[in-house]
């Protein structure tokens, strides 16, 4: 049997009713072709199966259309939250994504920048400010536009647009100080090629620190993103003779593990201690009780990602390539309460 040719462009256009040059009009400028005919393209794209030949149109310097997008992790919640609302954002201009994880590994994430460089993606997306000399020397030889998501800070080299996750840390620091709790633990995850983790966890200690308090060594605990390990990690700390008050967990995966924990010991939360996190991922609400912590807006990060990367493409000598703040918020529930009289005990 004779294969049939592969459809083309001006097949397309046909079936469309339109010109060539419409047809390419709206794949590589969406915005400048009506709702209307963009829809009888797409309907005729699907009829007649044609696919771009996106490898010739880089050769001629065509933007492939796509956007690599690095994250640490693509096992919590919160990425896939920012991850969907960044793709969405872009799918509105006619871009997709390519998403990898380097698993807090510094050097696999040199690699896969690599990777999406030989593929040539429009821009990069990558997840927090600290990384290898040699990424940012690779997007700067390549000039390749790119935004740091997730953490904030306006002085970095490129556009950053996320939280301050000091700020974060202070934050629930601060609210436990507030509630009176004075014997205070910690667990936070490794600090690694995080430098999330990092700013949170010296902030922490620090603001403890200046009102006076002291986490000793038995109540500090470095516990991986695990709803197993934070629970292992939280029946340790309340089989010791002397308890803490409050436990601060750098994020909500920890302090949801250590929820479980507490239930397993016996112990409520928060008449017995009181349990924070930071993050405020999905289900934060809605574990029993409802945990207390500080809401790193996801959603509104992968979006403006999305908003100031497809800019930086699309308009590179307009586009303003200022960082960009998402407050955190603190979202006070029923994990949190002043300390009993009875549980205050010394270290």
């Amino acid at each position: 049997m004779k294969k049939s040719k592969k459809a083309d462009i001006v097949a397309v256009a046909k079936a469309a009713k339109v010109s060539a040059s419409t047809v390419s009009r709206a794949f590589n400028h969406p915005n400048l072709v009506t709702p209307a005919t963009r829809k009888r393209i797409d309907a005729a794209v699907r009829r007649t199966g044609y696919i771009r030949n996106r490898a010739a149109q880089t050769i001629h310097g065509i933007r492939s259309g796509t956007i690599g997008v690095l994250v640490p992790t693509l096992d919590h919640t919160i990425f896939a939250e920012v991850v969907q609302a960044f793709s969405e954002a872009v799918s509105e201009h006619g871009f997709t994504i390519l998403l990898a994880s380097h698993g807090y590994d510094l050097q696999r994430e040199y690699a896969i920048l690599r990777k999406f460089l030989e593929h040539r993606v429009d821009g990069v997306v990558l997840t927090g400010l600290e990384h290898d000399d040699a990424v940012f020397q690779l997007l700067d030889s390549q000039e390749i536009p790119c935004v740091l998501m997730w953490n904030y800070d306006d002085t970095t080299c490129y556009p950053s647009i996320g939280a301050d996750n000091e700020l974060a840390g202070r934050m629930i620091a601060e609210h436990v100080l507030s509630l009176g709790h004075r014997h205070v633990a910690c667990m936070f995850p490794p600090t690694a090629g995080n430098d999330r983790a990092f700013a949170r966890r010296e902030i922490v200690l620090r603001t403890l620190g200046n009102a006076g308090v002291t986490v000793p060594p038995a109540w500090m605990f470095t516990t991986v993103y695990s709803i197993s390990d934070s629970k292992r990690d939280m029946m340790a700390l309340l089989s010791q003779r002397d308890r803490p008050t409050a436990l601060i967990c750098g994020n909500d995966i920890l302090a949801s593990g250590a929820l479980y924990g507490a239930v397993a010991c016996g112990i409520r939360v928060p008449s017995d201690i009181t349990v924070v996190g930071i993050g405020d991922f999905k289900g934060s609400s809605d574990i029993e009780p409802p945990l207390t912590t500080v809401r790193l807006p996801a959603r509104r990060i992968g979006a403006e990602t999305a908003r100031a990367l497809v800019s930086m493409i699309t308009a590179p000598d307009s586009a303003p390539q200022t960082s960009l703040h998402c407050a955190p918020e603190l979202i006070q529930r029923q994990s949190s309460d002043r300390p009993r009289a009875s549980s205050m005990r010394a270290p």
